[in-house]
């Protein structure tokens, strides 16, 4: 098999597992011999190859396949070791790769997408507070706040933020070295410190870095020995002055069997909360999109209104109204035809169907919360005065209103409550609303707003 072939292979296992997975799992793997239904491939580590076997070996084996390389059986062997490299961290220079690497050219953090920059990500009020977070810790200078902690649903934007401020910091400071990586990829580069008994390798590496950022840091949660050196990594660094920026799907506080220590210290620094989406942002990145499409589907012509019923209907996730639009000017331009709204919705019909508006509980608080200027904190906690009650009542009234969740699941979702006291909530709002015209208006209100 040529590397041409193998270059491929790698390409569909990527698209087939994502980025992150591709990046941790198999960008480390290095075929050697490939003949009688036998790959092998030298790994760093026998966990390695142990994981990848188990989780991703059928995947491999079947692009192998499809590329004309049949195989029915993969081997992994650890590659020699290399002399212990020094803890020392080349930079990443423009006109290189732009990701960090350990001296012995294995790759410290993940790649940085070229794409997701400042210049492409489009502000609106929902994220307009975390935007310029970022802008401010990517001008570099003295650290100001730390950690940067962002934190929202799917889709919302925290990771390219966090590729956006890589690229800047390492634009304009190209001698510092900048790491980006998953917890995940924190976790694995951990265990594998511990398997080749090179903890104190580890430690120097991730300790001697000026800019560290982990995304996704809800997934350390529950795992003791992970967050015990993350605990240790991150006050190293804040000793240091060297900045931090976390991304999570939650806030600190809320990230369930996260020791309390951790929850601490990424609460002391900035935590700023990026909202989902509303219409006119949805549709600036669609009007953003189709700009940068224009160069390459020059012929096609896209009808009045096209946009905004796409921005209306495709409302949960950002990168699904992307892969629409793509979607879109894909087919139009295969069968050579305008895009208007009934090609709209024909082309995408599965993805109007998915993403018809499901609210959820979690939306239900963040938006009565705001509206009632109460802490999601308090929302779901042990206060009864009547300025949190109130709201909390209204909350779940709405939850079990716009939602099919179980009122147990409800209860769950606040603060454990039993399904009793969600009962008690949803009859007493349902009497006021009737009686008191505040708490009407302000239920249609959120209603709109939630359904919108």
């Amino acid at each position: 098999m040529t590397s041409e072939t193998w270059g491929q292979v790698c390409r569909d296992i990527q698209d087939s597992i994502g980025e992150n997975n591709f990046v941790t799992w198999i960008k480390p793997l290095r075929l050697s011999e490939l003949g009688d239904g036998v790959a092998q491939f030298h790994v760093p580590t026998s966990f390695l190859g142990d994981w990848v076997s188990r989780n991703f070996g059928d995947e491999i084996k079947h692009h192998l396949c499809r590329n004309g390389a049949p195989v029915d059986r993969l081997e992994f062997r650890v590659a020699p070791r290399k002399p212990e490299p020094s803890a020392s961290l080349p930079t990443a220079r423009p006109g290189t790769s732009p990701d960090a690497t350990e001296p012995d050219g294995q790759i410290l953090g993940a790649p940085i997408d070229r794409r997701l920059t400042f210049d492409t990500f489009v502000v609106g009020k929902p994220n307009e507070l975390a935007h310029a977070a970022a802008r401010r810790v990517a001008e570099g200078g003295p650290v100001t706040f730390n950690p940067l902690f962002l934190y929202g649903g799917v889709g919302l934007g925290k990771t390219h933020l966090m590729h956006a401020i890589a690229h800047e910091l390492r634009d304009h400071a190209p001698e510092s070295r900048v790491v980006y990586l998953s917890a995940e990829q924190f976790m694995y580069r951990f265990i594998q410190a511990l398997r080749d008994r090179n903890t104190m390798g580890f430690k120097e590496l991730f300790r001697s870095v000026d800019v560290l950022m982990v995304d996704d840091v809800q997934f350390i949660a529950g795992k003791e020995s992970t967050q015990e050196e993350f605990f240790h990594t991150f006050n190293a660094l804040v000793d240091q002055n060297k900045q931090i920026i976390i991304s999570a799907d939650r806030a600190p506080g809320e990230i369930k069997d996260l020791e309390d220590r951790i929850k601490s210290r990424l609460q002391c620094g900035l935590v700023v909360d990026l909202h989902p989406t509303d219409y006119e942002l949805r549709l600036g990145v669609l009007q953003q999109k189709v700009e940068l499409y224009r160069a390459q589907y020059q012929d096609l012509v896209i009808s009045k209104g096209v946009l905004e019923f796409l921005a209306h209907r495709i409302s949960t996730n950002v990168r699904v109204l992307e892969g629409a639009l793509t979607r879109l000017f894909a087919f139009a331009s295969l069968v050579g035809r305008e895009i208007t709204l009934e090609l709209a919705q024909d082309c995408l019909a599965d993805i109007l169907r998915a993403s018809d508006r499901k609210v959820t509980v979690e939306e239900i608080q963040r938006r009565v919360g705001e509206h009632f200027n109460v802490r999601l904190s308090d929302l779901i906690g042990p206060k009864r005065t009547r300025a949190i009650a109130r709201p909390r009542q209204i909350a779940m009234y709405l939850a079990k209103q716009l939602t099919a969740r179980s009122l147990p699941e409800i209860g769950r979702r606040f603060g454990g409550r039993d399904h009793t006291t969600v009962m008690h909530a949803v009859k007493r709002i349902d009497d006021l609303r009737a009686t008191d015209t505040q708490i009407a208006e302000d239920l249609e209100l959120l209603r709109r707003m939630l359904e919108a």
